[in-house]
């Protein structure tokens, strides 16, 4: 059972857009961007489920047969066959699981699409794995040159997936919520007819720049 720091975590998390997060959080890893939404617009949050899957079914059925309410199925798949599908998504669904991030090929994607469970994966494919290996769940996977270790919070938009543990997150937090609050009123004060150069110290900065003196580009 998540403890009620967790799932407050979890609750700020879900305000937060990957962007702002990674902004104020370095450390934290960023999935290989070839991790792409099947349909765009959706936003992922939960905590990872890891499938050793390769080239088999067998330990995604193993996965999905675990998998519950908050959980990202995070699986290390095949990089031409799909392991997951239709059936496999909407039964993901019915157990009321986060979504899926799959390190490999999806198949059934117009299903995907209309389906409200955000999937990410390398691309699509119509052919499958077979089923015949013993399952291998819940063991830290290398994804790209990233590991994500079970457990981990997961946070996926657009523009990538971003992953770390409760003590990374939970110190960036408070400052991705400062920076996501102060983009949003810049972009109302722009909207407005401000200038963005109006806030950003722009001119000292290259100025610095050519002088050869230390300086950083940053907003009012």
């Amino acid at each position: 059972m998540p403890s009620t720091g967790s799932a407050d975590l979890l609750q700020r998390l879900a305000a937060i857009d990957t962007t702002s997060l990674k902004d104020a959080g370095p450390s934290l890893r960023v999935l290989p961007s070839a991790l792409r939404p099947i349909r765009a617009g959706v936003r992922l949050l939960g905590r990872a489920l890891t499938v050793d899957a390769r080239d088999d079914l067998v330990p995604v059925l193993a996965g999905l047969a675990q998998a519950g309410p908050g959980d990202v199925l995070v699986i290390a798949g095949h990089p031409d066959r799909a392991v997951a599908g239709e059936l496999f998504a909407t039964e993901a669904l019915r157990r009321g699981v986060a979504g899926i991030v799959i390190d490999g090929r999806a198949r059934d994607s117009r299903i995907l699409a209309g389906l409200d469970l955000p999937v990410f994966a390398r691309g699509v494919a119509p052919s499958a794995c077979p089923a015949r290996s013993v399952p291998v769940i819940q063991v830290p996977l290398v994804i790209g040159d990233v590991v994500v270790r079970p457990g981990d919070l997961v946070l996926g938009d657009d523009d990538g997936i971003v992953v770390g543990n409760d003590a990374e997150v939970l110190e960036a937090i408070d400052r991705a919520t400062a920076i996501q609050q102060r983009e949003g009123a810049l972009r109302a004060a722009i909207e407005a007819g401000e200038s963005l150069f109006d806030h950003l110290n722009y001119d000292e900065h290259v100025a610095a720049l050519r002088a050869g003196r230390p300086s950083k580009l940053t907003f009012s």
